[in-house]
């Protein structure tokens, strides 16, 4: 049987290479998404998880009623010295120079060099009090140098600070405009702003207070991504998604490779039985053909999925620079899974169709195969088991949704699409025969082949099938994710950018200076007055805006408030009140005053929104005193806010800032949809191989067929027409399959994973997308069959009626 092996990789080397390239780029599948997540990954950690760089453990600070407790932090902090570096701001009254003060974000400097993650760019960090480094954009927009002395602080905590150098800091969470060193940061810690509520901690942390928790540097980073998602990690999500389709996919496309490569051996392997040889002996040198092959293409495909994880970060980081994906360490276990899955799989794809031939006599194996449908007693029983694995798979969906189990999700999916791929041999050739219905006699031979050999049908779709039906349900999840993750954050920050001056009204001047500033799309004027609101000490300013929907991200909605209301960031304002939301306050301006009803509303600072006609009532003559600007999309937030932020200095006002948190929301949305993405034009690349597989396998199948016709008369133009003919029919009907089920799973992906993390989610379907779609299937389906069709053509009738 040596010798026997040996013959057989040398006389069917081109259809043992079409196995082999199946297997390589399911192994590459499985690889790259180890690749890619591990990319993500580092992104985060080099950019969200800046600060904790170099550290073993980040002390979450304890919270007690809402309140934060920096003392925690504070005592860790003091405890561990050099080996821990705690993470907190002050916003403080500034002054430099004869500038006017304005307020700026002061954070501190870790003690040990190793843990400081802001990035020096010129100049060195503070080693004493006294000493300060400024972020470059500030420094910049306020025309400050190295050697500028700045004056931080009023009253007794007033602190004069020497400029020792320019730092950048990629952690917007956590970013700063001054830092200084921890005892001098420590200065500020009665003022009513300060707050540390982390510490990156190297080595041992010792006893924790009570109610800190204690976290490892990755999974801090993690749980804070989650809190976006309402506590749904989604890069593990994606993780587990796209490993379960990469198998799934494995399987399908190996599988059905090999299913038709050995379909066309049936009768060499009979022959073998007939001069001798036991089913023993016939079983043990497939198996040993397949372990060749296995082995072989699960090393080249772990090879090949690196080299394309690690081509398809750069080309991310390319594509989309401020899509921060890092530098991927190499993911062991993801090498080892590929390659276990490419040898296992390929093992059990080439032992599962020899079962039919050493079960038979040599004589019936050597007689003509006849097609699976339903009529057969196989048949019956395949259909049988499509119909439970639907049913199952449909109530485990709808289980799912109702639990919202990612886990019953994709058992459900697998189980249904199964079902859907084991019917294939009876609803195929239906769906092929009413779609080449539509194209009339030119069609007819197209389709009657298509459907001669029902399982053959199925087996060459379902590649293309698995294509668009993933492709269609990621393009409609993360369409509709993106729109709600989207109209979420436009409500929580609704105002990218406003410069307030609560003393003097804003000049015309500024708000042309402000709407001439590179990355401003769009600013307006804002006209209110100061009021005394009960129960603030301090006097608010309440305006009014009818044009917020020019600039507001939510289209102005925060802006509209009926009369005899007054709308208050609960976030600026809500935390210090003995009133709630649905009290009623009284506010007045100078003699006049209102009984107004608080409505709750978050993010857009300390100022009070009311209708025209409640301003008016207040106060005859209202002024602009703030300017609310709107981002034009691509600009960078750290340069626009720090040009405004010196147009406001100058002009004595304050500046508000939601840029930054948008940018860090935006971090994660970036790297889930880029990861996607690479994983995505994998899956299809694959699909496509996979099509072009069984076609190729199907047209060399059929060789005497395509030998007959052409002795009949049928010209080799006729030939290739006719094969490209059969391949379109193909590829339409599972384009189309493969959309409805793919729009399908989408639903119960937005019912079961995008509607437990974004409650205010709608279904969104990306009609002209999925059009796309669906054009790139058909026309990939007909490319695949052009090579097959011309080696086809070029066999003449002679030749092709030899063929055994």
């Amino acid at each position: 049987m040596r010798t026997v092996f040996l013959a057989s990789l040398r006389t069917h080397t081109r259809r043992y290479v079409a196995a082999a390239i199946a297997v390589i780029v399911s192994v590459a599948f499985v690889v790259v998404i180890g690749v890619i997540t591990s990319g993500a990954r580092a992104g985060l950690m080099e950019n969200a998880g800046a600060p904790f760089r170099n550290a073993d453990h980040v002390v979450d600070a304890a919270h007690v009623d809402d309140t934060l407790d920096t003392s925690v932090a504070i005592e860790i902090a003091e405890r561990l010295g050099e080996n821990a570096s705690g993470l907190g701001r002050v916003l403080l009254p500034t002054r430099t120079g004869d500038r006017s003060a304005s307020e700026m974000t002061v954070g501190p400097i870790a003690p040990a060099k190793e843990m400081r993650w802001q990035k020096l760019i010129s100049g060195r960090f503070p080693e004493r009090t006294g000493e300060a480094v400024v972020h470059v954009w500030d420094a910049q927009a306020r025309g400050i140098a190295i050697g500028d002395r700045m004056r931080i602080g009023e009253g007794a905590t007033a602190t004069d600070l020497v400029v020792v150098g320019l730092v950048e800091s990629p952690s917007p969470t956590v970013q700063a405009s001054v830092y200084v060193t921890w005892p001098q940061f420590l200065h500020w810690r009665d003022h009513p702003s300060f707050h540390v509520s982390r510490v990156a901690v190297r080595g041992e942390v010792g006893q924790l207070p009570e109610g800190a928790a204690l976290y490892s540097p990755e999974e801090y980073v993690r749980v804070g991504q989650a809190k976006l998602s309402n506590h749904t990690d989604m890069i593990a999500l994606m993780l587990l998604v796209f490993a379960a389709i990469a198998v799934f996919v494995s399987v399908l496309v190996v599988a059905n490779t090999f299913s038709v490569m050995f379909a066309q051996r049936l009768r060499d392997f009979a022959l073998l039985r007939c001069v001798g040889a036991t089913r023993r002996q016939v079983v043990g040198s497939v198996r040993r053909e397949a372990a060749a092959v296995g082995v072989l293409a699960s090393l080249t495909g772990t090879l090949v999925g690196v080299g394309l994880g690690y081509g398809l970060i750069a080309l991310i980081n390319t594509l989309a620079p401020t899509t921060p994906m890092g530098a991927a360490g190499l993911p062991t276990p993801w090498l080892l899974g590929g390659f276990t899955v490419g040898l296992v799989v390929t093992m059990l794809a080439s032992l599962l169709p020899t079962r039919r031939v050493v079960r038979v006599s040599p004589l019936a194996a050597l007689r003509p195969d006849t097609a699976v449908d339903g009529h057969t007693a196989t048949g019956r029983v395949r259909l049988a088991l499509a119909a439970l694995l639907l049913v199952t798979g449909l109530a485990l969906l709808g289980a799912a949704m109702v639990q919202d189990s990612t886990a019953l999700m994709l058992a459900g999916g697998g189980s249904v699409f199964t079902g859907v791929l084991l019917s294939g041999p009876a609803l195929v050739p239906r769906l092929v025969r009413i779609t080449g219905a539509l194209l009339g006699p030119a069609g007819r031979l197209a389709t009657k082949n298509a459907v001669r050999n029902p399982h053959r049908t199925a087996a060459t779709t379902a590649s293309l099938l698995v294509c668009v039906t993933l492709t269609t349900a990621v393009l409609t999840g993360s369409a509709t994710t993106r729109t709600a993750v989207d109209e979420e954050r436009d409500r929580d920050h609704p105002i990218d950018v406003a410069l307030t001056s609560l003393e003097t009204p804003v000049t015309t001047d500024l708000l042309d200076q402000v709407r001439r500033t590179p990355g401003v799309e769009q600013a307006i004027p804002v006209e209110g007055a100061m009021a005394q609101v009960a129960g603030l000490d301090e006097p608010v300013l309440v305006v009014t805006a009818p044009d917020a929907e020019q600039v507001a991200r939510d289209g102005g909605s925060f802006a509209r408030v009926e009369p005899g209301k007054i709308r208050l960031d609960d976030a600026a304002f809500g935390k210090n009140l003995s009133w709630r939301p649905g009290d009623r306050v009284t506010v007045h301006v100078g003699d006049r005053r209102a009984q107004l009803q608080v409505v709750a509303g978050t993010d857009w600072g300390q100022v009070g929104v009311v209708a025209p006609g409640t301003l008016a009532q207040l106060t005859d003559s209202p002024e602009p005193h703030v300017i609310w600007v709107r981002a034009s999309a691509g600009a960078d937030p750290l340069e626009l806010v720090g040009d405004l932020a010196g147009l406001a200095n100058a002009a004595g006002a304050e500046i508000r800032d939601d840029l930054q948190a948008r940018a860090t929301e935006d971090q994660l949305l970036r790297i889930l949809t880029w990861s996607v993405l690479g994983l995505l034009a994998i899956a299809v690349v694959i699909a496509l191989i996979g099509i072009a597989n069984t076609l190729g396998l199907s047209v060399l199948e059929r060789a005497r067929e395509h030998a007959m016709l052409r002795a009949l008369g049928l010209t080799r133009r006729q030939l290739r027409r006719m094969l490209a003919t059969e391949a379109m029919l193909l590829s339409v009907v599972a384009t189309l399959l493969g959309t409805v089920i793919g729009v399908g799973f989408a639903w119960a992906g937005y019912e079961t994973v995008v509607k437990s993390a974004l409650s205010d989610a709608t279904m969104q379907v990306p009609w002209p997308s999925l059009g796309v779609v669906a054009l790139i299937a058909a026309l990939a389906g007909l490319l695949a069959a052009v090579l097959p069709a011309r080696r086809a053509a070029r066999v003449t009738p002679a030749a092709g009626l030899s063929l055994d």
